[in-house]
C-alpha cells in the first residue's frame, strides 16, 4: 500500500498539472480565488509610493483579467475633507494600449496582495501613461452617509466643460471613469434628442444589448460586472461597472458614485462584456445587461452598494402605435425615482414611438392614456400634435409632454407620487392637421338674459381653404342688464390661463394636495378644440384647485384676508359663466375677443 502512494501522488500533480496548462493556454482563472483575496484589506496608512500591485476587469467576455500597475502617491482631501485617493500608474501590455477604460470603475486594486481600493479616476484625455485614481478600500466599504433627498446631483470630480468654465486644464484634471450609460433598443438619433439632459446628469450614453438571464448571474466575485438596470422590457438602459467586493450578500461596485442619489432602490443586474473599444480619446467596454440579480441600495461618492436578491419594483409602460393599417404595441419598465423617471419616461416613449415600424414622418398624432397612481384617481392624458416644419421629428412633442406631466407629479411638494402603470396609445394620422383662429364674429351684437346666440368661427387650416365653425353660447339670465360681457374664442391654453390664472400658469400658489394638482392636470382643456368662452364682469375666486364664480366682494376679502395654512387663494376680474368647444381633429392656435352688451 504505501508503495502505492507515490503514484497516487504523482497521478494528482500531473491532473493539478494539466488543469494548469489548461488555464495558461485559454486564460482561464480560477474566479474563487478573487473572492478570497478580497477578505483581507490593506489601510491607506499603509500605502506608500513605488508599492507593486495587481488590478482585475473584465475586457471580452466573462474572463477577469490581471494587470499590474504601481503607487504613484496618495494625494490627501482630494475628493473632500478626509477624502482621499492613491494615485497609480497602470502596466502591462492591455492598459498600456487601452489606458483607463470606460466601465473598468470599481476594478479592485491589491497591494501587498491586499485589497487596498477600487479604481475609480483617469487622469486628463490623450495622455501618454494610464495614470488612474483608486479610492481608498475603507471609503469603499464605509461609505458616508446619504445626501439629503432634495439635494442636487454633484457631479464627481470636473468634467472637460467645467474645467474650462473655471480655469482648469482639461488634460490634467482627475476626473471619474465614465460609467457608461448603456443603451440596447435605442437608435443614436433618439438619444441624441436628450443629450443636453444626459450630459446635465453627466452621463455618458454608449450602445449595447442584453444577454440572455442565466442560473449564474448572481454568483458575482470582484472583477465581475454589474450595475443598475433605469428601463427593461423592449427596450432597456442600464449601468455598468466593475465589482470591488462581495461580503455576504452585499455589493460594492464603481468606487464612485453613478449619480449621488444617496439611499436608493434600483434594480441591479449583472454585465457581461462583449469586448473592449480602445481609443485614444476614450476607450470604453462594449457591454450587454443580463438578469436582474438584486438592488441597488446606495448611491454614494466613493461607491455603489448593492444586496443580491430579488430586484425592487418598477412601473410598467404600455405604449401602442396605431398607423392606417397596423397597430404594435411595446412593453417597458422604469425605475420610481424623482430625479430619473421624468427623463426616462420621455426618453423611453419617443425611442418606442419613432423607432416603431408604425410610426411615420409627416403625419399628425393623437395621444391618449392614463397615469395610475397608489391611492389617487389617475392622471388623463389627451392631446393632438402636428408635424413640425423644422428638422425636430414629430414625435418630440409627445416625449417633452410626458417629461412635463411627470415632472409635476413628481415635484410636487406634498406626497411621493407612487405610479403604479402607463398606459399609453399614439394614434396616427396621414396629413397635417393644425388650425389657426383667424376670426370670429357674434350673429348681433345684444342679447336679453337667457338668450342663446350663435357664435362663428373662421380657421384657417394648414395650407387649406378657410372654413366656418359654428357653436353658441347662452346668456345667464340672472344677468343685469346693461353689463358687458365679453366673448373669448381662443385655444386651450389660453382659455386654461384666462380662467385659472398662476393655478395654471404654474407662477407661484397652485393646488395644496397631490389630489388637487391631480384635479388640475385632469381639468385642463384639449388642443385639438377652439373654445368658445362666456365671461361675466364679476370676480372668481380660485382656492387651492376650486374655482368660486361670482364671489361677492365682502366674501373675497374675508377669505383673502385669512387664508388656510398653505392653502393657495387668487382672485380673478371676471368669471367664465359658460364654454363651448368645437373638436376639430388637430391643434388649434390664437384668440379672439368679441364684446357683448345685455339690453
Amino acid at each position: 500500500m504505501r508503495t502505492a502512494q507515490p503514484h497516487l501522488w504523482n497521478s494528482r500533480v500531473d491532473l493539478c498539472l494539466g488543469l494548469l496548462v489548461l488555464i495558461a493556454t485559454f486564460g482561464l482563472t480560477p474566479r474563487p480565488l478573487f473572492a478570497q483575496q478580497a477578505q483581507e484589506v490593506l489601510p491607506l496608512s499603509q500605502v506608500q509610493a513605488g508599492m507593486q500591485g495587481y488590478a482585475y476587469t473584465i475586457f471580452a467576455g466573462d474572463q477577469i483579467e490581471k494587470f499590474d500597475l504601481e503607487v504613484i502617491g496618495v494625494l490627501d482631501n482630494f475628493l473632500g475633507p478626509k477624502q482621499s485617493i492613491i494615485l497609480v500608474q497602470l502596466k502591462g501590455p492591455k492598459v498600456e494600449h487601452t489606458g483607463v477604460v470606460a466601465g473598468m470603475s470599481g476594478s479592485p486594486v491589491y497591494l501587498e496582495g491586499k485589497l487596498a481600493g477600487a479604481l475609480s479616476l483617469k487622469l486628463g484625455i490623450f495622455t501618454k501613461e494610464p495614470i488612474a485614481g483608486v479610492t481608498p478600500i475603507q471609503d469603499v466599504l464605509s461609505p458616508p452617509p446619504s445626501a439629503p433627498a432634495q439635494a442636487a446631483l454633484p457631479q464627481f470630480g470636473a468634467s472637460a466643460e467645467a474645467s474650462v468654465h473655471i480655469g482648469l486644464p482639461t488634460g490634467s484634471t482627475l476626473e471619474p471613469i465614465d460609467t457608461p450609460l448603456v443603451f440596447s433598443g435605442f437608435q443614436p438619433a433618439a438619444v441624441q434628442q436628450f443629450a443636453n439632459q444626459l450630459l446635465g446628469y453627466g452621463l455618458v450614453a454608449a450602445q449595447g444589448g442584453t444577454a440572455a438571464p442565466r442560473t449564474d448571474d448572481g454568483h458575482l466575485v470582484a472583477g465581475d460586472m454589474a450595475g443598475m438596470v433605469l428601463v427593461q422590457g423592449d427596450a432597456s438602459i442600464n449601468s455598468a461597472c466593475t465589482v470591488t467586493a462581495v461580503q455576504a450578500d452585499h455589493v460594492y461596485l464603481c468606487g464612485h458614485p453613478f449619480l449621488n442619489l444617496g439611499d436608493v432602490q434600483l434594480p441591479m443586474a449583472r454585465s457581461r462584456v462583449v469586448t473592449t473599444l480602445s481609443s485614444d480619446l476614450a476607450s470604453t467596454k462594449i457591454v450587454n445587461v443580463a438578469g436582474s440579480i438584486g438592488t441597488i441600495t446606495s448611491d454614494h461618492l466613493t461607491a455603489v452598494t448593492g444586496k443580491l436578491g430579488a430586484p425592487p419594483p418598477m412601473i410598467p409602460l404600455d405604449l401602442s402605435v396605431r398607423g392606417l393599417t397596423s397597430e404594435k404595441k411595446l412593453h417597458f419598465e422604469i425605475v420610481n425615482h424623482p430625479k430619473l423617471t421624468p427623463l426616462l419616461v420621455a426618453l423611453t416613449t419617443f425611442n418606442g414611438l419613432t423607432q416603431n415600424t408604425v410610426y411615420g414622418e409627416g403625419t399628425t398624432l393623437r395621444l391618449t392614456g392614463e397615469i395610475h397612481l397608489q391611492g389617487h384617481a389617475p392622471v388623463q392624458i389627451e392631446n393632438t400634435f402636428a408635424p413640425l416644419d423644422s428638422l425636430a421629428p414629430d414625435g418630440l412633442p409627445i416625449a417633452l409632454v410626458m417629461q412635463n406631466v411627470f415632472g409635476r407629479l413628481f415635484t410636487n411638494t406634498f406626497e411621493p407620487a407612487k405610479v403604479d402603470s402607463i398606459s399609453l396609445h399614439v394614434e396616427s394620422v396621414p396629413g397635417h392637421k393644425s388650425f389657426t383662429i383667424d376670426s370670429a364674429w357674434l350673429e348681433k351684437g345684444e342679447a336679453v338674459p337667457g338668450e342663446t346666440l350663435r357664435v362663428r368661427v373662421l380657421l384657417r387650416p394648414y395650407r387649406g381653404a378657410p372654413r366656418v365653425e359654428e357653436t353658441s353660447v347662452r346668456i345667464p339670465e340672472q344677468i343685469a342688464r346693461g353689463t358687458t360681457l365679453r366673448v373669448l374664442v381662443s385655444d386651450a391654453d389660453l382659455l386654461n390661463r384666462a380662467s385659472r390664472g398662476f393655478a395654471f400658469a404654474g407662477a407661484g400658489g397652485g393646488p395644496a394636495s397631490l389630489d388637487q394638482l391631480i384635479s388640475l392636470l385632469n381639468r385642463e382643456r384639449r388642443n385639438d378644440r377652439v373654445y368658445v368662452g362666456l365671461f361675466v364682469p364679476a370676480p372668481t375666486l380660485l382656492w387651492d384647485d376650486k374655482e368660486l364664480p361670482n364671489v361677492p366682494l365682502s366674501e373675497i376679502n374675508v377669505v383673502d384676508g385669512r387664508p388656510a395654512p398653505g392653502s393657495s387663494v387668487q382672485v380673478l376680474r371676471e368669471s367664465l359663466a359658460s364654454e363651448a368647444s368645437i373638436p376639430l381633429g388637430g391643434p388649434v392656435s390664437g384668440v379672439i375677443s368679441l364684446y357683448l352688451q345685455v339690453r
